[in-house]
């Protein structure tokens, strides 16, 4: 087997990406997007019939602002709908990330896009609602599961996120790795072998503790650098994964045992649960996970923008 047949065996395996072709070449169980593959994927000829559907029914609103907001939750749950029609599981699909800070604005949007989603015969069991992985976000989240709506926290870097993400009962975490990477790599100027990579230690000991302390939130590790990243991550819950690894892992033969294993995995004791001063406190002695959550906001928030501007334009034409 190739590893890609070897990592499928031990987990489940995402494709990362907004590239419809892509999906349906690779054949993945889930799929996840963000704005800025949204962004990508929207230039491409191919997915212009998407862009009109879109508009089509964001020009059927009253107001300028409905008109925007509904382009923008069309155009994710078009992307959204046609990954679907090629993947067996589940498609996540992320809401503004100028709500990060915004509790109930979060909610309400997430609300939107099931109902977009229902509306389009999606059924809400097939879709993620990703949200950055702030305490505001973390509360969102804690409502929209209550509600049958589940939930991706996404831009998780602190182990105090990760914690909070499981008290607050949420279907699935995406702690990026490779971001983890990239920040220590500057800050202590050098490289690192993939068994002390930063970002490959920070998911072991977040699957362990979830394991341990027998929490069903699913890790799914995200931002991958390298095929060596995910092959010390072989056993986690899931992965998501960019066409371009998925192909090197397919184009090799090297063995790729397991590496982390529920079955090995010792009890623990759930630590005191997080209230927001505690969060905020032990999230901030985190620089990395303080400087990459808000520099991964603000990116997401600037592809957005870009989005935003190209549909508006169209609307106006």
């Amino acid at each position: 087997m190739n590893q890609l047949e070897q990592l499928q065996k031990f987990t489940t395996v995402v494709a990362d990406t907004g590239d419809i072709a892509s999906i349906a070449r690779l054949k993945p169980v889930d799929a996840t997007t963000n704005p800025s593959l949204i962004l990508k994927a929207a230039g491409q000829p191919e997915y212009a019939h998407l862009i009109d559907a879109a508009l089509a029914a964001a020009r059927q609103e009253n107001s300028a602002e409905s008109r925007r907001r509904r382009a923008l939750t069309e155009v994710a749950v078009a992307f959204g709908r046609e990954i679907l029609q090629h993947i067996p599981g589940l498609a996540s699909t992320e809401v503004d990330a100028r709500l990060s800070f915004d509790t109930m604005g979060t909610v309400e949007e997430a609300r939107r896009v099931i109902k977009a989603y229902a509306a389009a015969g999606v059924p809400r069991e097939r879709v993620l609602i990703k949200i950055a992985s702030t305490w505001e976000g973390i509360r969102a989240a804690e409502i929209l599961e209550t509600e049958g709506i589940r939930c991706n926290l996404t831009l998780l870097f602190s182990f105090a996120q990760a914690q909070a993400c499981a008290e607050a009962g949420v279907t699935l975490i995406s702690p990026f790795v490779g971001r983890i990477l990239d920040w220590h790599k500057k800050a202590e100027g050098r490289d690192f072998s993939a068994a002390e990579d930063p970002g490959v230690v920070s998911v072991t000991r977040i699957f362990n503790y979830y394991k341990g302390a027998d929490f069903r939130t699913v890790v799914m590790g995200a931002s991958f650098r390298n095929t060596g990243e995910i092959a010390m991550l072989t056993g986690c819950d899931k992965l998501t994964i960019s066409p371009a690894l998925l192909d090197e892992l397919a184009a090799s033969s090297a063995d790729l045992p397991r590496r982390l294993d529920p079955a090995r995995v010792d009890g623990v004791a759930r630590l005191p649960r997080l209230d927001e001063k505690a969060f905020r406190w032990q999230h901030n002695q985190d620089a990395m996970g303080t400087e990459k959550l808000a520099e991964g906001i603000r990116l997401f928030a600037a592809d957005l923008v870009k989005l935003e501007s190209t549909l508006l334009a169209r609307l106006q034409s």
